[in-house]
């Protein structure tokens, strides 16, 4: 830990950021599998630096236990399930929304707070583009964000005013997928 610290504090230059560094605004969005994966990915990359990892997942509730979700916590990395589930499977739309707009208020803490070197918006499209959380309001966090930190958003139908902030931009398409041979969702696969 004492490695992973000085790692860590070695990335959090005292003058600010230097040699063209900066914190990223990464989106991963599109049609395809693993969205997700690969925000996870980045995780476990910064967390094996040094860096201090945090995820918010905005379709998952907050008991799920989904392989991540096991992952995480043998890990000892923080994530928070937000929501209820798949939208289109909503019961309650009102409630989604509301459950956004409180996930957003925590997500939004979080990044505000400087305790952190690379925070995970899972799913945040959605909310997005359903209005649930205003673009404005994200737009100015992203904006006002600590220059060193990162932040990945992930999920289908980025709004264009995001893919126009964000640094980088990964759109990930399916080429073939397994559930079109009509091969259910794996353990360990999918989730």
């Amino acid at each position: 830990m004492e490695e992973l610290a000085a790692a860590r504090d070695a990335h959090r230059k005292a003058g600010g950021v230097s040699r063209g560094r900066r914190g990223l605004l990464i989106v991963n969005t599109g049609n395809g599998k693993g969205k997700t994966t690969a925000a996870l990915g980045l995780m476990l990359r910064a967390h094996g630096r040094g860096l201090r990892v945090r995820m918010f997942q905005f379709l998952k509730h907050e008991s799920a236990k989904f392989g991540e979700h096991r992952t995480l916590d043998v890990l000892g990395l923080p994530y928070e399930g937000l929501g209820d589930g798949f939208t289109w499977r909503s019961k309650d739309l009102e409630n989604s929304a509301a459950m956004a707009a409180h996930g957003w208020s925590l997500a939004r803490a979080a990044i505000e707070s400087g305790e952190h070197d690379l925070i995970v918006l899972d799913e945040f499209t959605y909310a997005l583009k359903y209005g649930w959380v205003p673009w404005p309001e994200v737009e100015a966090v992203l904006r006002a964000r600590d220059p060193r930190l990162h932040v990945v958003v992930t999920g289908r139908d980025a709004l264009p005013e995001l893919i126009a902030l964000a640094d980088t931009v990964s759109e990930i398409q399916p080429v073939k997928h397994a559930y079109e041979a009509g091969i259910g969702a794996q353990t360990g696969i999918e989730y």
